[in-house]
Parts: structure tokens; C-alpha cells; sequence
């Protein structure tokens, strides 16, 4: 058998018959085709080392052409490199260093970012990046993994490895990178937003051959649109360089096509980063994606690892995946625990229970024995249908618990009417302003008095826009100032210039001489990339949902490193009594201990009922179904 290249094609001839069906199907995988004419399969270059690794350890015989041979020997030179890298970086996890280099990085961070002083935590998660060139941050929320990487650049760059930071990440990253370069380098940034807009103007960026700007900020949707444009924007000659991915979780789908866009653009950079708080939340199949997109050309986890790591998943012999995972992966990135940040304790002060006024009490009883009468019936229905009804009527508890008047409202999927018959009810509902106002709304007031007289700012959560702009109008009734982030609030480059924007808004929240001291969030929107922290030391939950990612996300945003250290941060939350809003708090309470637990090991991965609807299903079942009667 013998094996050539013609240009970026391999191309194999088994004049010998050396391959039998298995070999092919194998090789068939991997995108190699047979031409059933001329015998000969053909295959994509950069599946080269994949197939002579296979070839060799199935001891099947073949021979190679120069130039073959000549491009297997630089695949084995990088994965002799990639190795001696890997050995590198786990003797610096495991604290055996060179000490000299690192006292000369040291020298660097005092020398070149004299406007932020690196926490120790932060100093060694420098340390490690720079010294593998292309790594993960998974350290917690609010950990400062902006600023490792905002510093980790500055030395590429002034090494001359690199001339621009190239950002993909979700929308509510943009201010924050902005605002950090600043605060990390002491200069603002020349940046440039390639998102939304008009996408010819996007187009001539990307063939700018005076590459203007140093900070460039995109989506992910964007970059799927554009990712051609991208690719040979970076392409470049005048071009290095240093491509993050933000919220890295965006990218876990394996052949999703975000996930393909990022991995399509990264070989036209040699210095790469990824950043996550959640690296895991689900599988171990989340960390495929971001481990490819940091080293494209290699493979830090073979195909038969993979199917490993599956089957071990699938008999929940988390052992026997950590010890693939250990010595593969685990030197390429660094995690930053909670309890490594030094900060203050997080304060929960004592539920208010509230009584219901009387009209929402009314319905939302009403609701709860029509859903205990209907649930005998759902048997009766396929098991798809029964799910979304099941949703469907715990989101309507839970909008009654917000705001009685949201009942109106129409939900996707969802069409069953619970007050069926029962004109009186539903005539509460849809006048329900001009007769009552939710008794959590007048608590929710009574509290926003206490913070006025300390002169302290509030951020208050709730889960329905409706009831955001339920309390904002109330808020506004009193005289006082407020301004909200939800779903609808544009973001940066939607066109939308007369409204103003999250990270408008945000700004003015925490700076302490604006006058804004409430804000009203939706933790959909608002609940990750973004600080409250250094002004904001109080969040109030008007209600909650089964969301315990979003839950914990919407809990760091005043708890956060560069404030909290030395300031406690305060929650408050709003229960109506007899109702299943302590189930909903004890859950997430039970689910947020949980995960604090998990997140201490570097390969464990977050149960599936993390996340929302998993919990409203358990939920459903613990009240509906028999398992729990009481509500």
C-alpha cells in the first residue's frame, strides 16, 4: 500500500489489497472516499496523522512518497512539541516550576500592568496561559478571568507574537472587555464592534488592510454568518492574532453550527484562548469542542478516548473518565475555585413570607385544584403532549406568583385553559389592575424605602417581564429612578439608537454619583458578563424559576472579585406562603450546594437537573402526582 499527497489530498493506492472491509469503514469515518474505478481513496491532509497513527497500530504494512514523508515528520515534530507542552504545563499545576521564569513574568506584571495588581489567584492563572500559549480559564464567576487574559495579551503583544485581541462571545461581553482593557492596560481600547449592523460595513472591515483597531468584539451568530470573512481577515499577513472565545459554553454542541464556525476559524491563529465558568454543565462531550478549537492541529483526546469517556458517562463511572481526562486535558486549562477568592461571605437574610392579597389567592387556588383534577387525565395523552402541558401549568403557577394579571398572557405550546367555565375568575384576571395590587409588590416598596433612607443601591430580579414593568411603573409612581434590563432592552449595534443600551444602562447603575440606585433585572438577560459588585451590594428576588444556572449566575453578579472582599453582599427574597415558591427557593438552595460541590473537582459534570426544566418536571411530579400533596 502506498500513500502520496497531491497538494492538501491524500491519496492512497492498495494495489496490495492490504486493507480489509473494517480498515476502510474505519477510514470511511474519517471522510475518505474510494474510487470505485481506479481503486485509490482519497482523504482530507489534515486526517494525515490520524491515518498513519491508525495504519501503524494495526500493524497493516504501507509506504510513503517524499513528500508524504517529509509532512509525517512535521506532524510527529508537533506532536513531539505538543506533548513536551502538556508535560510542561502540568508540572506547573502541580507547583513545580522554573523559578526564575516565573519571577521574570512576575517582573512583567509589575512592570507593564501597573494599573491592576493581579491577585495571587490571578498571577498563577497568567503564569500558566502564557506559558502554554493556547489554554482554558474555568474559574468561577467573578473570578477576574478578564484580566489574566487581558495581560497574558499585553505580553504577546509586546513580544510581538501578536497584534490584536480578537473577542467572540455573546452580546453583554462587550462592555465588560472594553471597560477591562482599559482598567487592566491604562489605555482605552481602539476597538471595533463586528456585530449586527449592516453587513457590507461589516464586509469592508474585514478587507481593511490598515487593520486600525486592536479589539475586535463579535457573536457567535455573527460569526456563523461571516465566518469566511473572518477567516480571511485573519488570514492576513498583518494580521496575529490572539482569538478568545467568552462564555465558551456557547460552543459544547458538537456539529452545532457555532461550534463549527469557531472551530473553522481557528487554525488562522496561533494564540487562542477559551473562557467558562461551566465547562461541563451536562457531559463530558462539552469539553470536546473547546479542547479542538484550542489545539486544531493536534488531538488531545483520540476518538477511542472519546468512546470511552462515553460509555463511562453512560455507567456514571466518573473514576475511571477522570483518569483519561487527568493526564489529557487537565494541564491545558486552569480553574479558579470559589473559595480561592478571598471574598466576603454571601449574606441571605431571613425569607419574607407573605400573605396573598385576596383576589391573587383567589385564582391561584383556583388554578392549583384544576391542575390536581386535570393531572388524573394526563394519562389519557401521548407523553410529549403531557410534558408541555405539564410545563405549561407550572410556568401559570409561577406567573401567578409574580403577577396575577400575566395569566392573560398566552404561552408557546401551551393552550389549556385552567379556568375553564369560570367567567368570575378570568374577569379578575384581565382587570386585575383596577382591583388589587400583588401584596409582594407592597413589601417589595415597603423594602425600597429602607434602602432609599441607607443611600444603598438594589438590584431587583424577577423572571417575567411583565412583572419588571409592573414594578417599574410602581417604583416610578413613588418619585424615585429605576431603569431595567430584560429581554427587549437593545444591545449594542441593534439599530436601535433612541433607546438605550444594557451596557448604558449598567454604567450608570454602578456609578455611585448617577442618581440610579434601582435596578430591575431578568436574569435570561442580564445574569452573566456583567459586575454589579463594586457599587451594588443588595439584589431582592421578587420571584424565582427552576433555573439554577441562571440562579447562580443572577447570585455573582454583586459577589465578585475587586469589591467583595471586603463588602458582604445581601439577598432578599419574596415568598407568598402556602404556595410552591419555597419548593421553587429549597431547590435551587439544594441544587446551588449541589454544584458548589461539583464544581470542586475539575471533571465532574453537573447533573442534568441543574437546569430548568428538569426541576419543574421532579416538581410537578413531587406535587401533582402523589409524591408530595402538600401545597
Amino acid at each position: 500500500m502506498f500513500i502520496d499527497l497531491y497538494g492538501k489530498t491524500i491519496e492512497i493506492k492498495d494495489t496490495d489489497n492490504v486493507l480489509k472491509p473494517r480498515n476502510i469503514s474505519q477510514i470511511k469515518y474519517w471522510g475518505f472516499k474510494k474510487d470505485l474505478i481506479t481503486k485509490t481513496i482519497t482523504g482530507d491532509f489534515n486526517n494525515l496523522n490520524k491515518l498513519i497513527s491508525y495504519l501503524t497500530k494495526s500493524n497493516i504494512p504501507f509506504s510513503v512518497s517524499e513528500n508524504c514523508q517529509h509532512s509525517i515528520n512535521k506532524i510527529l515534530s508537533n506532536e513531539n512539541d505538543f506533548q513536551e507542552m502538556v508535560s510542561f504545563a502540568s508540572n506547573i499545576k502541580n507547583g513545580i516550576i522554573d523559578k526564575s521564569n516565573f519571577n521574570e513574568n512576575l517582573a512583567f506584571l509589575k512592570k507593564h500592568i501597573p494599573s491592576r495588581e493581579l491577585k495571587n489567584h490571578q498571577i498563577k492563572a497568567f503564569y500558566h496561559l502564557v506559558s502554554i500559549k493556547n489554554g482554558a480559564n474555568f474559574s468561577v464567576p467573578g473570578s477576574g478571568k478578564t484580566t489574566v487574559v487581558l495581560s497574558a495579551y499585553e505580553k504577546f503583544r509586546l513580544e510581538g507574537k501578536v497584534n490584536i485581541l480578537f473577542v467572540v462571545g455573546p452580546p453583554a461581553c462587550f462592555g465588560p472587555w472594553r471597560e477591562e482593557f482599559e482598567l487592566v492596560l491604562g489605555k482605552k481600547p481602539n476597538f471595533k464592534i463586528l456585530a449586527g449592523g449592516n453587513k457590507i460595513s461589516r464586509k469592508l472591515e474585514y478587507y481593511n488592510s490598515t487593520n486600525s483597531h486592536e479589539l475586535y468584539l463579535t457573536t457567535f451568530q455573527t460569526l456563523l454568518n461571516d465566518q469566511d470573512d473572518v477567516a480571511k481577515f485573519l488570514k492576513n499577513k498583518k494580521i496575529n492574532a490572539y482569538l478568545v472565545i467568552d462564555e465558551a459554553h456557547y460552543i459544547k454542541q458538537i456539529n452545532g453550527n457555532w461550534a463549527n464556525a469557531v472551530l473553522k476559524i481557528a487554525k488562522h491563529s496561533n494564540y487562542r484562548c477559551v473562557l467558562t465558568g461551566t465547562p461541563i454543565p451536562k457531559s463530558y462531550t462539552d469539553l470536546y469542542n473547546i479542547f479542538e478549537f484550542l489545539w486544531p492541529n493536534n488531538e488531545p483526546l483520540s476518538s477511542n478516548e472519546k468512546a470511552r469517556l462515553n460509555l463511562f458517562e453512560e455507567n456514571k463511572d466518573f473514576i475511571s473518565a477522570t483518569q483519561i481526562l487527568n493526564p489529557k486535558i487537565g494541564p491545558l486549562f486552569y480553574r479558579v475555585r470559589k473559595k480561592e477568592l478571598g471574598l466576603k461571605p454571601q449574606k441571605f437574610n431571613k425569607i419574607s413570607n407573605i400573605k396573598m392579597n385576596p383576589l391573587e389567592e383567589k385564582v391561584y387556588k383556583a388554578i392549583i385544584k384544576n391542575i390536581r383534577n386535570y393531572s388524573r387525565d394526563d394519562y389519557l395523552q401521548n407523553i410529549d403532549f403531557v410534558e408541555k402541558l405539564r410545563k405549561g401549568r407550572m410556568i401559570r403557577l409561577r406567573q401567578c406568583l409574580s403577577y396575577t394579571h400575566l395569566l392573560e398572557t398566552a404561552i408557546d405550546e401551551y393552550s389549556e385553559d385552567l379556568l375553564y367555565d369560570e367567567a368570575n375568575l378570568k374577569s379578575i384576571i384581565f382587570k386585575y389592575d383596577e382591583m388589587e395590587k400583588p401584596a409582594k409588590l407592597s413589601k417589595l416598596i415597603d423594602m425600597l424605602i429602607g434602602f432609599r433612607q441607607k443611600g444603598e443601591k438594589v438590584v431587583i430580579w424577577a423572571n417575567f417581564i411583565g412583572s419588571i414593568k409592573l414594578i417599574e411603573s410602581e417604583i416610578k409612581s413613588n418619585g424615585w429612578q429605576c431603569k431595567k434590563i430584560i429581554g427587549e432592552t437593545p444591545t449594542e449595534r441593534t439599530g436601535i439608537k433612541e433607546e438605550q443600551t444594557r451596557e448604558k444602562i449598567r454604567n450608570e447603575f454602578v456609578n455611585p454619583d448617577s442618581g440610579l440606585d434601582i435596578l430591575l433585572a431578568n436574569p435570561a438577560a442580564c445574569s452573566e458578563s456583567i459586575s454589579l459588585h463594586k457599587t451594588c451590594h443588595n439584589a431582592v428576588y421578587y420571584d424565582l424559576s427552576y433555573n439554577c444556572a441562571q440562579y447562580l449566575q443572577s447570585l455573582d453578579r454583586i459577589h465578585r472579585v475587586g469589591g467583595s472582599e471586603n463588602q458582604e453582599a445581601y439577598y432578599y427574597f419574596l415568598q407568598y406562603e402556602n404556595t410552591i415558591e419555597p419548593d421553587i427557593l429549597a431547590n435551587l438552595e439544594e441544587k446551588s450546594e449541589k454544584m458548589y460541590q461539583i464544581i470542586e473537582g475539575d471533571f465532574n459534570i453537573y447533573s442534568l437537573d441543574m437546569f430548568e426544566y428538569f426541576d419543574e418536571m421532579l416538581a410537578y411530579e413531587r406535587m401533582f402526582l402523589g409524591n408530595d400533596g402538600n401545597i
